[in-house]
């Protein structure tokens, strides 16, 4: 009878290990650039989640402030698009990178809950700190913007939110572009029309529509994990 033969020490079942050599760079370049399918969806669901969550949110009221200080929108949509990216990338990374780590049941089930909450979150209105909005400007417009949206993001619900799609997704590339145009498509017309959007847009239904799409994002993910056990 013939024997099987051995598998190569880099393969288990034809997926890289990243206990061999050279397997935990090939599952990093994974999670960073997925499969054109996974890449998809998640560059879909950020986008969607991110443009949602931001309509109100204190950044979206920080671009208003900038251009109404500024009056440069330009610049100020360079400085969001730069600080968003920056921010969110790492998110992402952090995300995909526990996820890497702690794949489990129950971890999956943390992430689930984590999308949750951030449901309940998006349901608090935002505002802007007083030294936020008092704050003089000591260097031009772009940068400026893109420091203190680098600065005021951290923390924030849309952050957040990117680290849980990060962990989520397993991937960074697809969930930090996705998230970025999320912030791109609240903040651009916000820079233009000023506090005319916020006037104009119905703030609680938006907020609601969020807080559901995050919920339903957190129970799929939940009835997805139950039936792995």
């Amino acid at each position: 009878m013939a024997q099987a033969e051995p598998q190569s020490s880099g393969e288990t079942n034809g997926v890289a290990s990243p206990l061999v050599p050279g397997g935990e760079m090939r599952c990093r370049w994974i999670r960073i650039r997925p499969a054109p399918e996974i890449f998809l969806e998640a560059l879909l669901t950020s986008t969607a989640v991110v443009a949602l969550a931001e309509i109100g949110d204190k950044t979206q009221l920080l671009a208003i402030l900038l251009a109404t200080r500024f009056k440069r929108p330009v610049p100020i949509i360079c400085g969001i698009f730069v600080a968003t990216i920056a921010n969110h990338f790492l998110a992402a990374l952090v995300g995909a990178e526990v996820a890497g780590l702690l794949d489990s049941v129950w971890f999956r089930y943390a992430i689930a809950a984590s999308f949750v909450a951030m449901g309940l979150w998006t349901l608090i209105p935002d505002k802007l700190d007083e030294e936020e909005e008092t704050k003089p400007a000591r260097f031009g417009a772009f940068l400026t913007t893109a420091i203190a949206f680098f600065l005021v993001e951290m923390g924030d619900k849309t952050q957040v939110a990117t680290v849980a799609l990060g962990a989520r997704f397993h991937a960074v590339l697809p969930v930090t572009a996705g998230t970025t145009l999320g912030m791109m498509l609240a903040n651009v017309p916000a820079v233009f029309l000023g506090k005319a959007v916020i006037d104009r847009v119905p703030l609680t239904t938006v907020h609601r529509i969020a807080a559901l799409l995050f919920v339903a994002i957190g129970l799929w993910l939940a009835a997805q994990t139950a039936a792995w056990l």
